[in-house]
């Protein structure tokens, strides 16, 4: 029965990396022209080449497609190019009663049919080894029963029969490998998360120690604060709040910004629902240029800067309203900035 993960296939089976695959493609497609060449001698060139066409495509649909199992067209032709060479290159034996060259031609095809059950059709390769028997009995190569004819013309059962016992046996194996690997995700998925955690968590630490640090000390020593510094532990106190609240819009420009607003009076707030996420950085940066540009204008009233949910139509909007009216500023997915009043 076909394996049905995705995520596990043949390269991961045979433990090959992106060369080696390559390498191994290289390796199978010489492997298939070396044989059918030998038709070239013996048949005519248009059925010899045609028969060789088809294999050599067919060795690379069964090795190159990444998802196991192999999809089903895929699959058919694989499945069927190894009978319809056979087809084209048998009714040329000059001696069907003896050692003939022409059945040459089993040895890829068996070959084709067993990375067959590799990739997960199993089914689809026997029914190609029946369909080459078929040929061959059709053709009447059985007909005087030549050891060599017969060994020849068994190969594809023996081959196929080899690797699906095979494929029975390490079927566990590959359970196994592939929980493995599903593990390994999800212990290197927890890990980055850990790590950027722990990163951010740095960040906002260097950020607090690099903002609030000296007053903090201040505070610690018992010194009596001034009218002027107590102004700064609110300023400090909201830009604290901008970082937790609307992280990807503090920039040192917006921080400014927002810093001199409310140090004139304005009321300011900022927020993020987590908009930015899939647009281009330039977009990002319209939008800190249009909520910096409310900032440093605004005397008086709020303005509220949001970055929108992903989704939306607008990508931000940056609200001012003042005594004077209100002014609404809206950033789309394009960048395209919209002022209303």
């Amino acid at each position: 029965m076909a394996d049905r993960d995705l995520r596990f296939g043949m390269r991961d089976l045979l433990g090959l990396s992106d060369g080696m695959a390559w390498l191994f493609v290289v390796i199978f497609e010489a492997t298939i022209i070396m044989y059918l060449r030998v038709n070239f001698d013996i048949a005519p060139a248009i059925p010899a080449a045609a028969a060789l066409l088809l294999m050599a495509v067919a060795a690379l649909v069964v090795l190159v497609f990444p998802v196991d199992p192999l999809p089903w067209p895929a699959t058919a032709y694989v499945a069927c190019a190894g009978p319809v060479a056979m087809a084209l290159t048998v009714p040329w034996i000059e001696n069907p009663s003896g050692f003939s060259h022409q059945l040459w031609t089993a040895y890829p095809t068996s070959y084709l049919l067993a990375m067959l059950v590799l990739r997960g059709r199993i089914l689809s390769a026997w029914l190609g080894v029946a369909a080459a028997a078929t040929v061959l009995v059709t053709m009447g190569v059985f007909t005087t029963w030549h050891p060599e004819t017969v060994v020849r013309a068994l190969t594809p059962v023996a081959t196929v029969g080899a690797v699906t016992v095979f494929m029975a046996i390490v079927r566990p194996t590959r359970r196994s490998l592939r929980e493995l690997r599903s593990q390994a995700n999800r212990r290197a998925a927890t890990e980055a998360a850990l790590s950027a955690a722990t990163a951010e968590r740095d960040r906002q630490l260097t950020r607090l120690d690099q903002v609030a640090g000296p007053i903090l000390a201040r505070i610690a020593e018992g010194a009596q604060l001034t009218d002027d510094e107590r102004e700064q532990c609110r300023l400090l106190e909201a830009e604290l709040r901008d970082g937790l609240r609307a992280p990807e819009l503090v920039t040192e420009r917006l921080s400014a910004a927002a810093r001199g607003a409310r140090s004139r009076g304005v009321e300011v707030t900022l927020l993020d629902d987590g908009g930015f996420r899939g647009v281009p950085t330039w977009v990002r940066h319209n939008v800190i240029d249009a909520a910096v540009g409310e900032l440093d204008t605004a005397e008086a009233g709020t303005v509220t800067v949001r970055v929108l949910p992903i989704g939306r139509r607008w990508v931000a909007t940056v609200l001012a309203a003042a005594p004077t009216g209100d002014r609404r500023t809206e950033i789309d997915t394009a960048g395209v900035v919209r002022v209303s009043t």
